[in-house]
C-alpha cells in the first residue's frame, strides 16, 4: 500500500480517524461521569456536563461502610499501589534482576489485596473483583503453558495430523459458548464443582485453547529452526532449548497472546453466569445493577463499570510496548 501524499486526503484521513476515536470515547466518558453524579443529577432530563463531583458511588461500591480512618488507609494502599507499579515501570533501572523484582511486586499486590478486608469492611463487589483475578490469571497461565507447548510442537511437525489438530482446533472455536456450558455443568454436577473457581477456569482453558494455540502457532512459524537445533548441537535436549532459546525470543508473541486471553476471560459473561451462583466475575456483578427498577442502579452500574475498566487500561499500557512488537512480528513474513 502506497503512502498518501496528498495533503487533502491525509486531511480527509485524518479527520476520519479522528472523528472515530471521539465516536469510541464518547460512551466510556459518559459512564465516568455518570459515575460521579448524585441521583438528582444522573437521573436528570437534560444531560449534565457540570456537576459536583461525589465519590459515594465508590465508596457504595466497594465499602459497606467508612472507616474513620478510611482517608489514611486510601493514602497507604494508594502509596504502595503507586511505588509496586513505580518499580514495575523502571525494573530495568534497578539494580537486582527483574525476576526477582517481578516476584516481589507480584507479593506485593497479593498481600495488599488479601490485607485490605482486615482493615476496611468490603462490600461484595470486592469480592467479584478477586474472584474476577483468580479466574483471569488462572485462565491465562494454563492456556499460554498448554498452547507455547502445543503450538511449537504443531510449529514444527510438518505431517498430516497437525493439520488434523488444527482443524479440530479451529472447529473447537466456531462452537457455540452453550455447546461448552452444558457438559461442564454436568462435570461440574458431578464432581461438586459448581461455582468454583477451578471448573470457571477449566471451561474457558477450553473455549480460549483453540485460539492460544493458533495465535502462538504463527509466531513460532517465524522462527528459524537453525536456533534450536544450534542448541541441540551444543547439548541442549529439546525441552531445554525451548526453554532457554525459543521462549526468549518468542516473548513479545506470548505476551500479545496472554492479552488477548485475558481479555477474552475477564469479560467473560455467560459461562460464568450459568456455571457459579455466589463466585460471580465483574461482568456478571455489573448485571445486577443494570436491569433493576432502583434508580440508585444507575450511578453503581456507571461505577461498576468504570472500575472494571480500569484495571484493562492500566495492564494493556504496561505492556503496550511487547503488544506491538508481539503483532508486528506475527504480521510480517520473515
Amino acid at each position: 500500500m502506497e503512502k498518501i501524499k496528498s495533503p487533502i486526503g491525509r486531511f480527509f484521513i485524518h479527520l476520519i480517524l479522528i472523528l472515530f476515536s471521539i465516536y469510541s470515547l464518547v460512551p466510556f466518558y459518559w459512564t465516568f461521569i455518570q459515575s460521579f453524579k448524585n441521583l438528582k443529577d444522573a437521573n436528570s432530563r437534560t444531560p449534565k456536563f457540570f456537576f459536583t463531583p461525589t465519590w459515594e458511588n465508590y465508596q457504595d461500591l466497594w465499602l459497606r461502610s467508612v472507616p474513620d480512618n478510611g482517608a489514611q488507609i486510601a493514602f497507604f494502599v494508594l502509596l504502595a499501589v503507586v511505588i509496586l507499579v513505580c518499580m514495575l515501570l523502571f525494573a530495568e533501572y534497578i539494580p537486582i534482576p527483574t525476576g526477582v523484582i517481578y516476584l516481589f511486586v507480584t507479593l506485593g499486590f497479593i498481600a495488599l489485596l488479601a490485607g485490605i478486608p482486615r482493615f476496611v469492611e468490603t462490600a461484595k463487589f470486592y469480592d467479584y473483583f478477586i474472584n474476577t483475578l483468580i479466574v483471569t490469571v488462572g485462565t491465562v497461565v494454563v492456556s499460554i503453558s498448554i498452547g507455547s507447548l502445543a503450538a511449537y510442537s504443531l510449529a514444527r511437525y510438518s505431517g498430516i495430523l497437525g493439520v488434523v489438530v488444527l482443524v479440530a482446533a479451529l472447529g473447537f472455536r466456531a462452537l457455540p459458548r452453550l455447546a461448552f456450558v452444558l457438559p461442564y455443568y454436568w462435570i461440574g454436577s458431578a464432581t461438586n464443582l459448581l461455582d468454583t473457581h477451578l471448573l470457571i477456569i477449566l471451561t474457558l482453558v477450553a473455549v480460549n485453547q483453540p485460539f492460544t494455540i493458533w495465535m502462538l502457532r504463527s509466531f513460532f512459524m517465524e522462527i528459524p529452526k537453525d536456533l534450536e537445533e544450534s542448541a541441540m548441537i551444543d547439548g541442549a535436549n529439546r525441552l531445554t532449548a525451548f526453554f532457554r532459546v525459543i521462549i526468549p525470543i518468542m516473548w513479545p508473541g506470548i505476551i500479545s497472546t496472554a492479552l488477548f486471553s485475558l481479555l477474552l476471560a475477564y469479560n467473560e459473561f455467560l459461562l460464568v453466569r450459568i456455571l457459579a451462583q455466589t463466585n460471580w466475575t465483574l461482568p456478571v456483578a455489573i448485571s445486577r445493577f443494570t436491569g433493576g427498577e432502583d434508580p440508585r442502579h444507575l450511578t453503581l452500574a456507571a461505577a461498576s463499570a468504570v472500575s472494571a475498566t480500569v484495571p484493562i487500561i492500566l495492564v494493556i499500557l504496561f505492556f503496550q510496548k511487547n503488544l506491538v512488537k508481539g503483532l508486528a512480528a506475527g504480521a510480517v513474513k520473515g
